[in-house]
């Protein structure tokens, strides 16, 4: 049986779409791998293989075979508790045995280990498991540096445009003073010599621009065409030309040069590259805030001793003391102490939580106001925010359907666009200019130049990462790129009721009395009656009683009557509370209520009689409320053309009442969990495109069978796991948001493709008819790039409900 494995690997030096085809192509032929896509606007790639048949070392190899790098992280541990070298030895073994950890160092002197590691394969605190597993401490520094590869990557960029932008610039001067109408403008004489002008542009060529080289050669040498293919043979052949020219007419002014293009060219794509880099910097800023809304440090207590570690250094089953105002590290429950926790990170909800001894508290969300003590349940990996981490990361990594078109197109692109350059080289030194050189290595030039692919490869996966990371902004987790194109083509939602519609949960909503009846009286009696029972009901009626302060009876006698109802003595009162039949068998008259408790059950409430000392006192009624924006969301998928249906396993009746409430024209109810699935199958058969929304636990057969699965809920396993959706918001107005967002996107991504397309369609034939200067080109090629992450980043704005 194969050992499926995930992982996403960082890869450095992609320049365009068809280096990320390539290196998915190749990845996808290994053995072992059953898929892999690459993104290019996130230079990553999620890879799912075979742990038998390759490893994560396997797959870094290949990768860098292609003439490519992967990032990997470094972490330093300090380690206690070594007495000699044959111990560092075996703390050095066990940390290169674990998967992810490319090389682990360990200095006995320093009592210090060294750890390179894929952070995407291994957390921090594995290996510090390990390592105390091997029977010593370990500690990650109070204070590590982290590694930002992108910021560094951008600054790297950076040096390299002033640099080349310093010997450019004089060259730019003497090609734009070649103009008739800038004539006026005043160009130094020695600029105009040939060998002053290839001083200046080789360094631009050979040092500054080595970059296109080395990638082109290793694109060649796998079998490949890059755009620096493309970027190395345009200026390669303008440079070497104005060499031959210099050779051949010495210091002669009168020589056509082509030095100022090759080096501007080069000063343009860097800047474009530079542009793209800090754009691509900013479209993930979804993920970097979610990541800083973590806690960096946790107080903990361990043997009695109270010490602030590291997050990542936090275990299960840790103490851990949390102080009014500061952040709840991580996942956990309250052992000790009452509080008010702000869990508007999470939920949405402005309102904050109280919690006391035995509620559940999540990492990132704030205690407000009292000091708690609290037992570590989920860390790492396995809390809510980083599962809801995980799931926007892997949308934003993951291909959207429309995308495979622009992936198979710019596989094939650049060799046809060599292709067509030399084809237009020919035709014009053949028959356009006969023996005119110089036009004919203008027009070969700009045709490599215009046709750079790179606005193709950025067009849809810059667009889904800043569509999915702005719709985790409002609470709106796509699990893929697939989902995010799918949703946007739903027309009809079916929701479920209990916990979507409506809160889920009990609640008193009336209490009619007979007449001379005292409410205080009669409440405090049922609210002590029904406090002993463990029934969901009972237990809204108490909580209802207490939130009007009303002291409860003294219980001498209590029965519960199952499928009927209880009876009790409550401060020497006997009580009877329950169903119709309970009222008869003690032979209570109910006839003048009757009337009043069909209207209660019309309108979806559970009314439940009340008698005391053998006479009828009075009934209350509870019901699952609904939520305060259901009506509004309803009515809002209706006015965007999509039909919605409610679906629950309650009776008719209730159902009928809560879809005349919220505005549903069709109800489906008393469907048992198995059945919501086969519903859902009538709903598709007849061509509709469904979507189903639910609570993620017994809606999941559903879930999994409907074109979209939306789980309401607050980022549990659950829900995650079932669902291509999760609207932690718990609000049904994220249902419209997903939809409203997704068509957002995919326009988005239609306008990105048909620009790309349109600048390439159009681009090559104006130069191949000579219209365009080299230089214009590589502008308009920077530019084209830049424009298409631009305008992916408008999604960032989007507002929603």
């Amino acid at each position: 049986m194969a050992t499926t494995k995930e992982t996403t690997l960082q890869i450095t030096g992609m320049t365009c779409a068809a280096c990320s085809a390539r290196i998915e192509k190749v990845l996808n032929k290994m053995d072992g791998v059953e898929e892999a896509t690459v993104n290019l606007a996130l230079e990553k790639s999620a890879i799912k293989y075979d742990a038998d048949k390759v490893n994560i070392a396997d797959l870094e190899k290949k990768i860098e075979a292609l003439g490519y790098g992967t990032v990997k992280e470094k972490a330093e541990l300090n380690i206690t508790g070594m007495t000699c070298a044959a111990c560092a030895t075996r703390i050095e073994k066990g940390l290169n045995k674990l998967d992810g950890v490319t090389t682990a160092n360990v200095n006995l002197a320093l009592e210090r280990a060294t750890i390179e590691f894929n952070p995407a394969e291994i957390a921090v605190a594995d290996m510090i498991a390990r390592v105390e597993k091997l029977g010593y401490g370990a500690a990650q520094p109070l204070v590590q540096e982290a590694t930002d590869h992108r910021q560094q990557a951008i600054q790297k960029q950076t040096r390299k445009f002033i640099a080349a932008a310093i010997f450019a610039l004089p060259l730019l001067w003497t090609m734009v003073g070649h103009f008739s109408f800038t004539s006026f403008l005043y160009v130094p004489d020695f600029l105009m010599n040939p060998w002053v002008q290839m001083a200046l542009a080789t360094p631009v060529q050979f040092i500054i621009g080595w970059q296109f080289y080395v990638s082109a050669y290793k694109a060649l040498r796998n079998g490949s065409a890059n755009m620096d293919v493309l970027v190395a043979m345009g200026t390669s052949a303008a440079y070497f030309y104005s060499v031959y020219q210099a050779i051949l007419h010495g210091n002669s002014h009168h020589a056509h040069l082509y030095f100022e293009t090759s080096a501007v060219l080069i000063t343009l794509i860097l800047l474009g590259k530079l542009f793209e880099a800090k754009a691509k910097g900013r479209s993930s800023e979804a993920i970097k805030k979610l990541m800083g809304l973590q806690a960096k440090t946790a107080l903990v207590v361990r043997d009695g001793i109270e010490k602030e570690i590291p997050l990542e250094e936090v275990i299960i089953g840790d103490i851990i003391l949390v102080k009014p105002g500061e952040k709840i590290p991580v996942d956990g429950e309250v052992m000790e102490g009452n509080t008010a926790v702000d869990e508007s990170m999470l939920t949405g909800e402005s309102l904050p939580v109280d919690k006391k001894v035995g509620d559940l508290l999540f990492g990132a969300t704030v205690n407000n106001n009292g000091f708690i003590r609290m037992k570590a349940t989920k860390v790492g990996r396995d809390t809510a925010l980083a599962q809801i981490i995980k799931v926007v990361e892997d949308a934003q990594g993951s291909k959207a359907p429309i995308q495979r078109l622009a992936d198979k197109i710019s596989g094939v692109f650049v060799p046809i666009v060599v292709a067509i350059a030399v084809l237009a080289f020919i035709v014009w030194l053949v028959w356009v200019q006969p023996g005119e050189f110089t036009p004919a290595l203008e027009v070969f030039i700009t045709i490599l130049v215009i046709a750079c692919p790179c606005a193709l490869g950025l067009a849809t996966p810059t667009s889904i990462m800043a569509g999915s990371g702005r719709a985790a902004e409002f609470g709106i987790l796509f699990k893929g790129g697939e989902h995010l194109e799918q949703t946007g083509h739903i027309d009809t939602v079916v929701v479920d009721k209990t916990g979507t519609v409506t809160y889920g949960k009990p609640v008193l909503t009336d209490v009619l009395l007979a007449n001379g009846t005292d409410e205080k009286t009669v409440l405090s009696l049922v609210g002590a009656a029904e406090k002993q029972s463990e029934h969901p009901l009972a237990q809204a009626i108490v909580q209802g009683i207490e939130e009007r302060n009303i002291t409860l009876g003294d219980v001498q006698y209590f029965e519960a009557i199952p499928g009927y109802g209880v009876q009790a003595t409550v401060s020497g009162q006997a009580v009877v509370i329950g169903t119709r039949k309970l009222m008869a068998q003690y032979n209570i008259d109910i006839t003048n209520v009757l009337s009043s408790m069909e209207t209660l059950e019309e309108n979806g409430k559970t009314a439940m009689l009340v008698a005391i000392n053998g006479q009828y006192a009075g009934l209350v009624a509870v019901a699952d409320t609904v939520k305060e924006t259901s009506k509004d969301a309803v009515e809002r998928l209706q006015a965007m053309g999509i039909e919605v249906i409610m679906m629950t396993g309650d009776n008719e009746r209730t159902a009928q009442a809560i879809g005349t409430e919220v505005g549903v024209n069709q109800v489906i109810a008393e469907v048992l969990p198995e059945g919501k699935a086969d519903e859902v199958k009538k709903l598709q058969a007849m061509g509709k495109k469904v979507a189903m929304v639910g609570d993620g636990i017994n809606d999941a057969p559903a879930l999994v069978t409907a074109d979209i699965g939306m789980a309401i809920g607050t980022g549990t396993d659950i829900a995650m796991e079932a669902a291509d959706i999760t609207l932690i918001r718990g609000d049904l107005n994220g249902i419209a948001d997903a939809i409203l967002m997704s068509r957002k996107t995919m326009r988005n991504i239609k306008q990105n493709l048909f620009w790309a397309f349109a600048y390439n369609t159009l681009g090559i034939p104006i130069a191949a008819i000579g219209l365009l200067a080299p230089w214009v080109a590589g502008a308009a090629m920077a530019f084209s790039s830049v424009s298409v992450v631009l305008n992916a980043l408008r999604l960032q704005r989007v507002k929603l409900h």
